[in-house]
C-alpha cells in the first residue's frame, strides 16, 4: 500500500481528505504541527484521526522552533512584505513542510498531502519547501485535483462524506470570513473581506488583542534587550522566544498595538485583501529598529534596508531553503553582530514610542552630534566635503546649464 503523510489540523477539509486520501489507497499518517493554535484538545484530534482510519498521527510541538529559528531571522532583516505585513503565515509553511518530511522520512512515506488550495499561497510555500528538502517526494494538493473538486464542490458535499464515512465535524456556525492563527500573529481574509467598501477591522472579531480606542488610558512601558539582533530580555528578565513573542502578545495585545488591513498581491498573481493582527512582532520590529539606529553603520543599515524587500518577498513566496537565503541569512548574521543592546518603549492605543535606548556598542557620539558650540566635529571640514561632492553636478551645469 501507498503512504502518504498528511498536514492535519482535524478540521472539515483535513477530515475529508484524510478519507479521501484512503479512498485513493493510501495509507495515512496524519501530522498536527503545533504553531500555537488556539486552544484545542489536542488529544481528541489525535484520537478523531486514528479513529478516522490513520495508520497513525502525532503532535509536533514547534513554537519554540517557529519563533527562534524562522520569525527572529526575518526579524533581523526588518523584512515587510508590501511594506506592511509580517510574514506571520507565510514563515510557518516550511516548518509545517520540515515536520511532515521528517515524520515521512521515519513512517517511510513516499507521498505528502495538505489541504491548500490552488489559489492561494500556501500551496506555492508548501510544495517549495518540500520539494527543496526531498525531491523524491509525491506532492499531493486535492484542491489542484479536478475529481476532488468535482466530489466536492462546496461545503454541503464535505459533511455530506463526513456523514457517510462517520467522520465527526463540528457544526458550527460559518464565519464571514476565514481565518489562520499561530503564536505570531492571526490572519483573515475571504468571505466578507472580499468586499473592498466593509470595514475590515470592525467586522473581524480579533484574537490577540483590544482594539485601540478600547485600550488603557495610561501608555504603558516594556524594555527589550537584544543580543547581535535577537531578543532576549523582557522587562529585564531573561526568557526563550517563546516566551518573548507570547508575553508581547499579552502586553501589546491589550494596548491595542499591531493590526493592519491590506489589499497584497499574492504569488499566484492575483490581488487579496487581508486584515492581519501581529501584537508581539510589531514591537520587536521596532524595538529592533531602535537599537540597530545606535550600533549599525549607515552603509551597512541601508544596503540592508535595500534588499529586506527581496527577502520578504523569497519568504511570502516561498523560497525559505535555497542557496539564496542560506547566504543572505548568513549575511544578516554578521550584520547584526554589534545590535546589542536595551530599548524601553510605551505602548498606547495602537502606538509604540521610544522612552530611551542604550547599547555598549552605541556609535551615537554626543561630542560629534552636538548642535550646541565647542564639540568634536570640525565644521571647517564640511568645506572640502561639499567641494569634492559638487564636483559632478557643476561641470555639468557648465556642459548642460538647467532652466530654472
Amino acid at each position: 500500500m501507498k503512504s502518504c503523510v498528511l498536514a492535519y489540523s482535524g478540521g472539515l477539509d483535513t477530515s475529508v481528505i484524510l478519507g479521501w486520501l484512503q479512498d485513493q489507497g493510501y495509507e495515512v499518517h496524519c501530522v498536527y504541527v503545533d504553531l500555537g493554535q488556539p486552544c484545542e484538545d489536542r488529544d481528541a484530534i489525535m484520537e478523531k484521526a486514528r479513529t478516522c482510519g490513520a495508520k497513525s498521527s502525532r503532535l509536533v510541538d514547534v513554537r519554540e522552533e517557529l519563533c527562534r529559528d524562522f520569525a527572529f531571522p526575518v526579524l533581523k532583516w526588518q523584512a515587510k512584505y508590501e511594506q506592511i505585513y509580517l510574514l506571520g503565515t507565510s514563515i510557518a509553511r516550511p516548518l509545517i513542510s520540515k515536520v511532515c518530511l521528517e515524520v515521512a522520512r521515519e513512517v517511510g512515506a513516499t507521498a505528502y498531502a495538505h489541504g491548500a488550495t490552488g489559489k492561494g499561497n500556501d500551496q506555492c510555500r508548501f510544495q517549495l519547501a518540500a520539494e527543496a528538502l526531498d525531491p523524491s517526494i509525491e506532492m499531493i494538493a486535492p484542491w489542484r485535483i479536478k475529481s476532488f473538486r468535482d466530489a466536492f464542490p462546496g461545503r454541503t458535499e464535505l459533511i455530506e462524506y463526513c456523514d457517510v464515512k462517520k467522520i465527526p465535524v463540528k457544526a458550527s456556525t460559518a464565519k464571514p470570513y476565514s481565518s489562520d492563527e499561530n503564536v505570531l500573529h492571526i490572519s483573515y481574509e475571504a468571505g466578507k473581506l472580499e468586499e473592498l467598501d466593509v470595514n475590515g477591522v470592525e467586522l473581524v472579531e480579533f484574537g490577540m488583542g483590544v482594539s485601540p480606542q478600547e485600550a488603557p488610558d495610561q501608555p504603558e512601558e516594556v524594555t527589550i534587550g537584544f543580543e547581535s539582533g535577537v531578543p532576549k530580555t523582557l522587562n529585564g528578565k531573561a526568557v526563550n522566544a517563546l516566551e518573548m513573542v507570547e508575553s508581547l502578545n499579552t502586553i501589546a495585545g491589550r494596548n491595542g498595538v499591531g493590526r493592519i488591513d491590506m489589499v497584497e498581491n499574492r504569488f499566484v498573481g492575483m490581488k487579496s485583501r487581508g486584515v492581519y493582527e501581529s501584537p508581539g512582532m510589531t514591537v520587536l520590529y521596532d524595538a529592533l529598529m531602535y537599537i540597530e539606529q545606535l550600533t549599525m553603520d549607515r552603509d551597512l543599515m541601508h544596503l540592508r534596508d535595500r534588499m529586506a524587500p527581496e527577502v520578504a518577498e523569497m519568504v511570502y513566496y516561498g523560497f525559505w531553503y535555497t542557496p539564496k537565503m542560506d547566504a543572505l541569512m548568513s549575511f544578516i548574521e554578521t550584520a547584526q553582530r554589534p545590535v546589542t543592546g536595551e530599548v524601553t518603549l510605551q505602548l498606547y492605543k495602537g502606538n509604540i514610542m521610544v522612552s530611551s535606548r542604550s547599547s555598549p556598542n552605541s556609535l551615537y557620539d554626543e561630542e560629534i552630534a552636538t548642535m550646541e558650540g565647542g564639540g568634536s566635529y570640525n565644521q571647517d571640514d564640511a568645506e572640502g566635503f561639499l567641494r569634492i561632492q559638487g564636483l559632478p553636478s557643476r561641470v555639468q551645469g557648465r556642459v548642460t546649464p538647467r532652466k530654472f
